[in-house]
């Protein structure tokens, strides 16, 4: 019986999307998340060396055919990796690092260049966002809050991490008036706590709008 060539991992993903639910854009403000997803999807694809090359193998007998095969695979793989990197930012940044000759790990580090090159203006952006980000720009807490863990990632990924006082100062300071009371106890505790995510979360539901 004819041995049946087993399906390579990466070849099974249908839509990446699926799989990778944020969407990176000029902004960058997801730049940490998608990186992390996209490794995260990579590895467990086995097309990891196709972003982050590994070590050179060692030289094998494989026959003249063998390596034409392995040769064509590698390409298949490298276009599919190249595909979910497109596949995943904003139109706006595909046109910006789309290139017909690129290789997965070109378009890979264009983006690397575009996000961390410059820490400096990067980190001045992030945290202007930080500082100025309020609840009162959101539907309700949860989103309030995960954009403040978002910034803060995004911080620490320029080299400019937040500390978990800071955080807790900037999301009491962003909050409403009608949380007033919660933010008075909370800044005279010492030390302050290291999330207070779930008790605004617990707070909202029982203050009065």
């Amino acid at each position: 019986m004819a041995n049946i060539p087993k399906l390579h991992p990466a070849t099974t993903v249908a839509n990446i999307k699926t799989c990778i639910l944020v969407t990176l854009d000029y902004e960058g403000t997801q730049y940490n998340n998608w990186s992390t997803l996209m490794q995260l999807h990579c590895r467990a694809h086995m097309v990891l060396d196709h972003i982050i090359p590994a070590a050179p193998p060692s030289p094998t007998t494989e026959s003249e055919a063998d390596k034409v095969a392995a040769k064509a695979m590698w390409q298949r793989l490298d276009d599919i990796v190249r595909q979910w990197i497109y596949g995943t930012i904003s139109n706006d940044l595909l046109n910006t690092i789309l290139d017909q000759e690129d290789s997965a790990l070109d378009a890979w580090n264009r983006l690397v260049r575009l996000f961390q090159s410059n820490k400096s203006a990067r980190s001045l952006h992030l945290d202007t966002l930080f500082t100025t980000t309020k609840l009162d720009q959101f539907s309700g807490i949860k989103p309030y809050c995960t954009c403040i863990k978002v910034l803060s990632d995004n911080l620490r990924s320029v080299g400019a991490p937040v500390s978990n006082d800071i955080m807790v100062l900037r999301l009491l300071q962003g909050l409403t008036a009608k949380y007033k009371s919660f933010r008075t106890n909370v800044q005279h505790r010492v030390p302050l706590p290291r999330s207070r995510r779930s008790a605004l979360c617990w707070n909202s539901k029982r203050t009065p709008v």
